[in-house]
């Protein structure tokens, strides 16, 4: 067993204040700042005064206090050096394994939106995807995700041109509609999640859900799938609610800390 590290309590206490100070988009007043951390105003002065003299924090003319220009430097640079990919790829093992599905990671590429991680439990999933496959953005969970959270101007285009494709004919996707779409892509929108049952491919279901950056855009797409038998599709059953949590977690590590009300 790890031996508990020594740290500075100090900083603790401290780090405490900023993060509240995070949680508001005003300035707040020293008495509310301490009360919201469980401290006393005085306990809380002397932090303040030490964060004012680095650029941690800043005062207006009332005394409130913000976020400082050291803050948003560090911030900057946190951001700067993250990688949604790299995040959700140290939690997704754990998805498959606690779902006991595949779980697949999605980024916008320019032929749409593109695998680019997969993530097999014990018993592998025998489909037809891998890393580099352009999934439908109108008839799969991972597309239609996409579909509804990236900026229309991206998507209609080819949005448009695979309905114009798929809308005719006797085949399977042949009911395919522009309303339909819209259909799909508000319940999407309104559950936070993308879900298809047993299509584009027979006896396969799937669940997908977004991760957002610091500014509030779909940077990446987890997808849960596996066999119909063995999967839990509704939209709060055992799979929903570890892939809302690992997408939140992801979004929380990439600045994200908005989303996870959302999506609980």
């Amino acid at each position: 067993m790890e031996k508990s590290r020594r740290g500075i309590q100090s900083i603790e206490i401290g780090s405490a204040l900023l993060l509240q100070m995070a949680r508001h988009v005003r300035p707040i007043a020293l008495k509310d700042l301490s009360k919201d951390v469980g401290m006393t105003a005085g306990k809380a002065h002397p932090y303040m005064v030490s964060f004012l003299k680095v650029g941690f924090v800043t005062q207006n003319d009332a005394g409130h206090y913000e976020l400082g220009p050291l803050a948003l430097q560090l911030g900057l640079t946190r951001l700067q050096r993250m990688d949604p990919v790299k995040e959700a790829s140290q939690l997704i093992e754990d998805l498959a394994s606690d779902t006991g599905q595949s779980v697949a990671l999605a980024v916008w590429g320019n032929l749409g939106p593109t695998i680019v991680r997969l993530e097999e439990p014990i018993q592998p999933l025998h489909v037809n995807l891998r890393t580099g496959t352009v999934m439908s953005l109108a008839n799969t969970a991972t597309g239609r995700l996409f579909a509804a959270y990236m900026p229309p101007k991206v998507v209609e285009r080819l949005l448009s041109d695979e309905v114009a494709r798929q809308g005719y004919g006797d085949g399977p996707q042949s009911t395919l509609t522009q309303e339909a779409v819209a259909a799909a892509l508000a319940e999407t929108r309104k559950h936070g999640l993308s879900r298809s049952l047993g299509k584009p491919i027979p006896g396969i279901d799937a669940i997908c859900g977004p991760v957002f950056d610091s500014a509030g855009h779909l940077v990446l797409g987890i997808l849960v799938m596996g066999p119909s038998a063995t999967f839990d599709g509704n939209w709060d059953g055992t799979i929903a609610t570890s892939l809302r949590r690992c997408a939140a977690e992801v979004s929380r590590r990439i600045g994200n800390d908005k989303v996870g009300s959302s999506l609980a």
